[in-house]
């Protein structure tokens, strides 16, 4: 049996997208989420919703590798490595497509329930880049 430790923490997330063509857009979420310690790795588990439809996010954050993968109404496997091109795919009502992503910059720091991670990195689709994309999610113990 593998030890699991859950903690309830609020998260605050800035996504921020730059395509290549076309203008950068900025979101930001505050959303309730758990922290979860379960054989040497640490996940960070959130749902939110999009068009009325939810869509569940685990990551798997590390120093240098992190994996952010979303079930519902989108589905997304997205690997990301500071030292290496990693390939993952994105799923939605329109089909499936292969993603490649270029990790630049990853920066993970925790203290006990708290952390930030921050990455960015360039999304590749059939080989073309569209877009730079920076992630910033602090989380926080639930008081």
């Amino acid at each position: 049996m593998v030890n699991e430790v859950k903690s309830q923490v609020n998260i605050k997330l800035i996504s921020t997208i730059r395509p290549i063509d076309g203008e950068s857009e900025t979101i930001e979420m505050w959303l309730d989420g758990q922290l979860i310690n379960k054989a040497d790795s640490l996940y960070l588990k959130y749902e939110e919703m999009q068009d009325d439809k939810a869509i569940r996010t685990t990551m798997k954050l590390d120093k240098e590798r992190a994996l952010i993968m979303r079930a519902g109404a989108v589905k997304m496997r997205l690997p990301l490595n500071i030292f290496e091109q990693q390939m993952g795919h994105y799923e939605s009502e329109f089909g499936s497509m292969p993603l490649t992503t270029q990790t630049k910059k990853m920066h993970f720091s925790r203290q006990g329930i708290c952390g930030d991670f921050h990455v960015q990195y360039d999304l590749l689709m059939g080989g073309q880049n569209v877009g730079n994309y920076t992630l910033d999610i602090t989380f926080t113990e639930v008081q």
